[in-house]
């Protein structure tokens, strides 16, 4: 029993690191963004992943297994994590707003829920039910409240935006059934190796196509942006890859997705502490429903436990 609560705090610990890098991330990419543009930083970003993990293969630290057959496998995951994920949010955010954007992939765990209650039985009760759509409630009223108005600019970016965060909820959904297949190594790496492809191909050949393939190397030239493609790419995504596989091998699909809207907190205390970002009423009123929801879900399933115990004991 001892063991058993230690791995669950261990998981939570995983978890909440997760979303405190998720959270900062928003930092680190607009740092970048002051120096490229979107496309070049995802390129640059899965070019210091996919490197990232290289290195510890190539010395021999680590030993993944590899064959037609287990790439094949892991293919799914890769196509809807990263690349369609980022693809479909870079690509949608071109004709639809950022609130749009924050809106829609707010949306995630609700989609992850459904995925996963249709699609491999999870089982959820009515609170942890209601504390999701709480969660999801606190990130849609920060994005509503920090805007003077709501326009929806376009069919087509809405759309692309609905599919982004349908390709995280159903990569969640598929890791919760396949991970045990694969080392979390395996997973990490074809997903780095991926998006270096996918996002090189595209960012150089819109350069190439452009005349302008210089301007692709020229960000590397400031250290800020460096950096902040190291955070991004080494932090963001590799570390977090290995994270959230560990994770979704613990515990549901429907708790992890969740634990993404804490990222929202961390965004905004990065914000206001280095970017001099204001506070106000409302982004303390989300913090507390989005906090308020990855508590309950996480832990009111204990309530049909106990119920269930009880009766057993009688």
């Amino acid at each position: 029993m001892e063991n058993t609560d230690d791995s669950k705090t261990l998981v939570y610990i995983a978890a909440t690191l997760y979303a405190v890098i998720t959270g900062l991330s928003f930092l680190f990419t607009k740092i970048a963004l002051f120096t490229a543009e979107p496309l070049d930083i995802l390129a640059h970003r899965f070019t210091a992943a996919f490197i990232s993990i290289l290195i510890p293969i190539l010395f021999g630290l680590v030993k993944p297994d590899f064959n037609m057959k287990k790439i094949k496998k892991m293919l799914p995951l890769a196509l809807m994590y990263p690349m369609a994920f980022f693809a479909f949010q870079t690509f949608g955010l071109q004709y639809a707003t950022s609130l749009e954007a924050g809106i829609l992939l707010a949306s995630s765990p609700i989609f992850t829920l459904l995925l996963a209650t249709f699609l491999i039985n999870e089982e959820t009760n009515l609170l942890q039910k209601i504390s999701i759509v709480v969660s999801v409630a606190g990130v849609v009223y920060i994005t509503l409240m920090t805007s003077s108005s709501f326009e929806i600019s376009g069919i087509k970016g809405i759309t692309l935006l609905i599919l982004s965060a349908l390709s995280i909820s159903g990569y969640q959904v598929l890791a919760r059934t396949s991970v045990g297949n694969f080392s979390k190594m395996e997973l990490s790496f074809i997903m780095s190796a991926g998006g270096f492809i996918f996002f090189n191909i595209i960012a150089i050949g819109k350069h190439l196509i452009n005349k302008n393939i210089g301007a692709f190397l020229l960000p590397l030239k400031s250290i800020q942006f460096v950096l902040a493609i190291i955070y991004l790419g080494v932090l963001s995504f590799t570390v977090t890859s290995f994270s959230i596989n560990y994770i979704l091998s613990k515990i549901e699909a429907s708790k992890v997705s969740v634990f993404s809207n804490l990222g929202t907190v961390i965004s905004i205390v990065a914000g206001a502490v280095f970017l001099r970002e204001k506070v106000f009423y409302y982004h303390i009123i989300g913090s507390i429903l989005i906090v308020g929801g990855v508590m309950g879900t996480n832990f009111l399933d204990k309530v049909d436990r106990v119920k269930n115990e009880s009766v057993i004991s009688r």
